[in-house]
């Protein structure tokens, strides 16, 4: 159980490193995006990357922080957070351009990294699961 709370803390924390970092490159590269071909990073600007680093954010955020609703705390906020976040990001990419997008985009991405920072709060004060409360006294009971 503490490691599977350490890993789930792990992933959180690499969920808001990935996210600050999506928010971070959302919000430079349209001011950015004529000068980055020109100092070698004009992969930044590609669909592709900025797709992949939104499922990447996705993948890490539903696993972490669904986990930790269904085992832990059962707050409904750091799912919120994530899906307000991730509305954010895919509205902002699909159908807006220019400064909308450059300011709904970091916005999501923001969203996403407190969602994980509430989740980490959330489980660090949570010792045993909600839903298999009884399962879990047992196994304490027998060490």
């Amino acid at each position: 159980m503490v490691k599977e709370h350490k890993q789930r803390s792990k992933l959180d924390r690499l969920g808001i490193t990935a996210s600050t970092l999506c928010a971070i490159h959302c919000a430079i590269t349209p001011v950015l995006f004529t000068s980055l071909p020109l100092i070698g990073l004009g992969f930044l600007a590609n669909h592709w990357i900025e797709w992949g680093m939104i499922i990447l954010a996705l993948v890490i955020g539903a696993y972490s922080i669904g986990s930790a609703f269904l085992v832990h705390h059962r707050n409904v906020w750091p799912v919120v957070l994530l899906l307000v976040g991730f509305s954010l990001i895919c509205g902002g990419h699909l159908w807006l351009s220019g400064w909308a997008e450059a300011i709904m985009a970091p916005a999501g991405g923001l969203s996403i990294a407190l969602a994980h920072v509430i989740n980490i709060k959330l489980s660090d004060t949570c010792k045993i699961p909600t839903h298999n409360h009884k399962l879990q006294i047992a196994r304490y009971e027998k060490s």
